[in-house]
């Protein structure tokens, strides 16, 4: 699998193409804004995006589906219990006040255990919650997105309502940290670095000793 982080949006979230360099399909993980720039890697690339993935329903990570789905056709994934959240008439009204654009109607749920395919590659979805409800992360060995479970030296901000910091913890501890040393952890924010291992988290990261 080949994996192109790019920081976008107003927020600075960390966004991945992640395609099959022998069929040239791809996903692209949590637009969060700077459409144009995806997308002009993707034509550069000569890559069919075939999904748009969030990892959580918050606006930063999903208000660049709508420009990016209507460029590609892609579909729109998530995970079942945050599609079911964010239509919350109260939550999308809290949420709509970041003056984001809202996400189209999300076309693939997914659940914990389930593959999405891209190419020769495969994603596993592990439902992590604590962030959001459906929050997820994607592995393909060796590398693993996580959103905004898990970031580098720390994890994901758990005040916003659906949000529970022992549900996030012990997600890390029993789903994340079980995977091999080297895995390679691509975070939703750079927050404390773009890139790390679950070795390094397992050592370095305060957090897991809660």
């Amino acid at each position: 699998m080949l994996v192109q982080q790019l920081t976008v949006g107003m927020m600075g979230v960390c966004c991945y193409i992640a395609s099959c360099e022998d069929t040239k399909e791809a996903a692209i993980i949590d637009p969060g804004g700077d459409e144009d720039r995806i997308l002009d890697h993707c034509r550069k690339n000569d890559l069919k995006v075939i999904y748009i993935i969030n990892t959580h329903g918050h606006p930063d990570h999903v208000c660049g589906n709508a420009a990016i789905q209507e460029a590609t056709k892609a579909k729109i994934v998530m995970h079942a219990e945050d599609v079911s959240y964010f239509n919350e008439p109260g939550i999308k009204g809290l949420f709509s006040s970041l003056g984001l654009p809202e996400s189209p109607p999300v076309d693939v749920t997914v659940k914990d255990g389930d593959v999405i395919t891209i190419g020769k590659e495969q994603l596993e979805v592990i439902h992590t919650p604590g962030h959001t409800p459906g929050g997820i992360c994607l592995y393909s060995p060796p590398h693993c997105f996580t959103g905004d479970t898990l970031f580098v030296g720390a994890v994901g901000r758990t005040d916003f309502p659906g949000g529970s910091m022992r549900q996030l913890i012990d997600g890390i501890k029993s789903r994340l940290m079980v995977l091999p040393p080297d895995t390679i952890v691509w975070p939703g924010h750079g927050y404390g670095g773009s890139q790390s291992t679950i070795e390094r988290e397992k050592r370095t990261n305060p957090y897991l000793d809660l």
